[in-house]
């Protein structure tokens, strides 16, 4: 599913118009990427939680050469389903 059928989503069963159903999607996934940008849990009730993760500097290996390499810390994006969201992809 893309962006796209999003909107198109968004425009059947609600009844904006195209322009409106693209700007509601578009505001909610910007209030989404600025909450997770300041680091911020967002909880979806009967969906699941995005949380953004700190991953500490650790000692690698290419595996090509089997050259150890330091990698960078970074924050990776973590999503954990709700058990409601589970059950159903389970039945």
């Amino acid at each position: 599913m893309t962006k796209a059928d999003i909107v198109e989503s968004v425009y059947e069963k609600v009844g904006f118009s195209k322009k409106e159903a693209a700007q509601m999607v578009e505001m909610v996934f910007e209030i989404m990427k600025d909450n997770l940008e300041r680091g911020e849990k967002i909880k979806i009730s009967g969906f699941g939680n995005f949380l953004v993760k700190e991953k500490r500097a650790r000692k690698g290996r290419n595996p090509q050469t089997g050259k150890e390499i330091e990698i960078s810390p970074r924050r990776v994006l973590s999503f954990k389903p709700s058990q409601a969201l589970k059950k159903l992809l389970n039945t």
